[in-house]
């Protein structure tokens, strides 16, 4: 197995959890939060995407999904173009909103359609090449990768945490 396909089968599962995570919930169960100042579902969902469609079209010079295919306009969010949820407040994680999971999933999917076209091209050379010198060392796309899957694996298991504890407090 090559590396681009253990890459290719861990962005897939992150696609599986993010539908998993957020089917049949209402913009209300989307919106909750746990606890006052904690994350929602819907944020958890639309931030690792939109790091994922960040880091990705980065790294292999392409546009954001986001952007490019109007993304940004269907959310309708009141936040900067570019914003990736990165250090959002707690006021900020509000104003991720949807009226229908489908949106967060819609989007995912399409970011996901992209990262597989270029990771479907990457050779294992690919890998070694840095794409950001601003750490010490820098950073490979290996890496960058890496670094991105793990982030998306993290966000969607809070999300499905969200949900668990929305579910049983409504039993």
């Amino acid at each position: 197995m090559h590396a681009k396909d253990i890459l290719i089968d861990g962005y897939g599962r992150v696609r599986e959890e993010v539908h998993a995570a957020v089917a049949d919930l209402g913009p209300d169960d989307l919106a909750a939060r746990p606890a006052a100042g904690a994350n929602t579902v819907a944020w958890l969902v639309w931030h690792l995407t939109r790091v994922q469609d960040d880091h990705v079209a980065d790294a292999f010079g392409l546009d954001q999904v986001w952007l490019s295919q109007d993304w940004e306009e269907r959310f309708g969010l009141r936040l900067p173009r570019r914003d990736t949820g990165y250090g959002h407040s707690a006021a900020q994680v509000a104003e991720v909103r949807v009226a229908d999971g489908g949106l967060l999933t819609g989007y995912h999917d399409a970011v996901h359609a992209q990262t597989l076209r270029v990771l479907r091209g990457v050779g294992a050379a690919d890998l070694e090449r840095v794409v950001d010198e601003r750490w010490d060392p820098p950073v490979t796309l290996g890496v960058r990768l890496v670094s991105v899957l793990s982030d998306d694996l993290q966000h969607v298991g809070q999300a499905a945490y969200v949900r668990g504890l929305l579910q049983s407090a409504a039993a």
